[in-house]
C-alpha cells in the first residue's frame, strides 16, 4: 500500500493502540502530519481504559505539540487507519468506520483489509512510516518535531536503538534531524521510583551457569528500557560473559540480551532464544526480543515431553491451566541458552587441520555479478558507509578501488588490478532480484546518500575459482582471516569453503547459493 491511496478519503481518523507508547504516538503523528498537509480532515486518537500518564510520554506530547486525543466513542469516519496495531486486536478499542486501513510492524494473525501495509521485520512502526513518507517524497526533516517524534518512537521500541537489525531502521536512526536535547529530556524522564524497585528486586533473582558463564534474570513486568538497565548491571559482573533478562506480561515475554565476548553476538543469541516462539534481534553486544505466550506454552510442553518431566503450569480459578509458571518459563529460557552453547561449533581460520580429510574439490561456475568503480564517483580519501541487508561497511576510497556485488547482495572490496584480472566487464546494468533493501552508499563528508544499484554495471568472472568445501553437520561459527573480531554463521547443510590458493581464507556459504554456483571438480 502507498500512502497516496488514502488520499481518496476526506474524513480520516488515525488511531493508535490503547495505552499508546512512543512508537504508536510517533508513527500516528507522522501519518497525521502527512494527511493534514494534503488538506484532509484528520484527527489522531486513542482509546481504552487508561489515559496517557507516563511522564516521558506526557513530556513528548507537550514538547512536540502532538494533538492526540483520548476518545471513548466516535462517529464513524469515512476512513479509520490503525497505526502500530490492527483493528480487532485485544489492545485496540473498536470504533465504527466506513472503511479501515492498517499500518503496523507487528506479526499479524488473521485477515487484513485491502488497504494495509505490515512489515513485521522492522524495529518500529515509525520506521515503516518513515519509508512510506520517503516514497511520497514527503520531507520529514522539514518538521523537526515530527523527526524527533519518529526518532523517539524507534529509540524506545528498539531498547534505545540496541535492537536494530534492519537497514531501514538504520536509515531512520541516521537520517532523522531530531532535537538531541529533547530526546535527552525524554530519556531522563523514563525511570520511576517503582521501576527502580523492579530493577533492584530482579538483581536478587538471578541464576548463573558456570560452564558457559551466563546469567538468567527474571524481572517483574516493566518497560523494555528497564530490562536493558538490568542487563547492563548483570553484565558488569566479572564472571558473566552473556546474560538474559526477561519479564512476563499478560500477552507475552519481553527479553533483553547482552554479551561481552566475541564468540557470542547478542543479536544472534536473541534470535536463537526466540526462534519459533517470537522475534529477536539487535546489535553485537546488545539485543532484545518478544515472545508469544501461546507459542512458548506449546514449545514448553513439547520440550517437557521430550525430556520426560512434568510441566509446571499456572492454575486458574476453574482448575484449568493456560500457561507455564514463571519459574517454568525461566527454566525453559535457560534450556534454550544451554542449547545455543551446546549445539554450536566454533572454528578459527588458523586452526583448520581437523577438517582436511572431509574436503572435496569444487569449481565455481561463471556468474554475473555487479561492480562499481568508487573513484569514478568519489574522491580518493572520501569516507563512505555502504549499507546492505548484511549490515554496514565503512571504507576510505583508494585509487582504482572496486565494489563487487554478489547475487545475494554481499559486498566485496577489491583492488582495481585484481578486479581487471579476474572479471570481464559488461555494458548492461546489474540488477538484484527480490531484494528487501536496495544497498546504498553514504558519503560521510556531505552525508549524501545514493542507491548503489543505480550506479553499478554487470561483470562476469574470467577465471574458474577452485575451492575445497564440505557441508556442515552442526551449527558453526567461523572467525575468518578478514575479520578476527566477528564471525560468519552457518547452519546444518551450509558449506564451509576454503580457497585453494590460501587454506586460511575460509568462508561459509549458504547451501542454495553454493549448490547454484559450484560443481564438483
Amino acid at each position: 500500500m502507498r500512502l497516496r491511496e488514502l488520499l481518496k478519503f476526506d474524513e480520516i481518523v488515525v488511531q493508535c493502540h490503547d495505552n499508546p507508547d512512543a512508537d504508536a504516538i510517533g508513527s500516528g503523528y507522522a501519518l497525521y502530519c502527512y494527511l493534514k498537509d494534503q488538506g484532509k480532515d484528520v484527527s489522531l486518537i486513542y482509546g481504552g481504559t487508561n489515559r496517557i500518564r507516563k511522564s516521558n510520554l506526557m513530556l513528548m506530547l507537550q514538547m512536540l505539540q502532538i494533538p492526540i486525543k483520548y476518545c471513548s466513542s466516535i462517529e464513524a469516519p469515512e476512513l479509520l487507519v490503525t497505526v502500530d496495531c490492527r483493528c480487532g486486536e485485544g489492545n485496540v478499542t473498536h470504533f465504527p468506520a466506513r472503511n479501515i486501513a492498517v499500518i503496523d510492524h507487528h506479526r499479524v494473525n488473521g485477515a487484513l483489509p485491502e488497504l494495509a501495509e505490515v512489515r513485521s521485520n522492522l524495529g518500529s512502526c515509525s520506521t515503516l512510516l518513515w519509508e512510506m513518507l520517503k516514497q511520497e517524497r514527503y520531507d520529514v526533516n522539514a518538521n523537526k518535531n515530527l523527526a524527533t517524534a519518529m526518532y523517539y518512537g524507534l529509540y524506545t521500541d528498539t531498547n534505545e536503538l540496541t535492537e536494530i537489525s534492519h537497514p531501514l531502521d538504520m536509515d531512520l536512526r541516521d537520517e532523522a534531524e531530531f532535537n538531541a536535547a529533547t530526546i535527552t529530556r525524554f530519556r531522563n524522564s523514563n525511570l520511576s521510583l517503582e521501576e527502580l524497585d523492579i530493577a533492584g528486586a530482579a538483581l536478587l533473582r538471578s541464576d548463573y551457569n558456570e560452564d558457559y558463564r551466563f546469567a538468567v534474570v527474571k524481572a517483574n513486568a516493566c518497560d523494555p528500557n528497564i530490562l536493558g538497565i538490568i542487563s547492563d548491571l548483570v553484565l558488569a559482573v566479572d564472571s558473566v560473559d552473556t546474560c538474559l533478562v526477561f519479564c512476563v506480561t499478560e500477552v507475552g515475554v519481553k527479553i533483553s540480551v547482552r554479551s561481552c565476548i566475541r564468540e557470542v553476538k547478542a543479536s544472534e543469541l536473541a534470535q536463537e532464544i526466540c526462534e519459533g516462539i517470537g522475534s529477536g534481534g539487535g546489535h553485537f553486544v546488545k539485543a532484545g526480543g518478544r515472545i508469544n505466550l501461546d507459542l512458548l506454552t506449546r514449545e514448553y510442553l513439547k520440550y517437557c515431553d521430550e525430556i520426560c518431566i512434568t510441566p509446571r503450569m499456572e492454575l486458574l480459578d476453574d482448575g484449568t491451566s493456560n500457561r507455564p509458571t514463571i519459574s517454568a518459563i525461566k527454566f525453559f529460557l535457560e534450556s534454550r541458552m544451554r542449547e545455543y552453547f551446546d549445539n554450536t561449533k566454533i572454528i578459527y581460520f588458523d586452526s583448520y587441520d581437523w577438517i582436511k580429510d572431509d574436503l572435496k574439490d569444487y569449481v565455481q561456475k561463471p556468474q554475473e555479478l555487479g561492480f562499481l568503480r568508487l573513484d569514478s564517483m568519489y574522491g580518493v580519501g572520501d569516507r563512505l558507509v555502504i549499507r546492505t541487508m548484511k549490515g554496514d561497511m565503512e571504507l576510505t576510497v583508494e585509487p582504482g578501488q572496486v565494489l563487487l556485488i554478489g547475487v545475494d547482495g554481499r559486498i566485496t572490496v577489491m583492488k582495481g588490478h585484481d578486479f581487471a584480472a579476474q572479471y570481464l566487464t559488461l555494458e548492461e546494468s546489474f540488477q538484484l532480484k527480490d531484494v528487501e533493501y536496495a544497498p546504498t552508499i553514504k558519503n560521510k563528508q556531505d552525508n549524501r546518500i545514493v542507491p548503489l544499484l543505480n550506479q553499478s554495471k554487470a561483470c562476469i568472472s574470467k577465471l574458474e575459482e577452485h575451492v575445497k568445501a564440505r557441508q556442515l553437520t552442526q551449527k558453526t561459527k567461523l572467525f575468518t582471516l578478514a575479520g578476527e573480531d566477528d564471525y560468519l554463521t552457518g547452519n546444518i547443510g551450509d558449506y564451509l569453503v576454503i580457497r585453494a590458493e590460501n587454506p586460511k581464507d575460509m568462508s561459509i556459504i549458504k547451501r542454495d547459493l553454493f549448490e547454484s554456483y559450484y560443481v564438483v571438480n
